[in-house]
């Protein structure tokens, strides 16, 4: 198990990961309304870790732009 602190920008025009010195920055096409880019975050992260999508949460920080990951091995 491992948690990753993540910066997200929702409304982006492609989805993708950048590597920062502390934490993640993602760029989700989904909206930040009705949890939709939070979803989209998840499918993002479980492409990029190849892991599933079930071994991720949202652990601190689910309305904020700023959110504590945690992901399963």
């Amino acid at each position: 198990m491992r948690i990753i602190e993540v910066k997200i920008i929702p409304n982006a025009r492609k989805n993708s990961v950048e590597e920062e010195e502390s934490r993640y920055k993602v760029h989700v096409t989904a909206p930040a309304v009705d949890g939709k880019a939070n979803k989209a975050l998840i499918e993002v992260l479980a492409e990029f870790f190849k892991t599933r999508k079930n071994s991720i949460s949202i652990i601190r920080g689910e309305t904020s732009r700023i959110k504590f990951i945690r992901i399963e091995d």
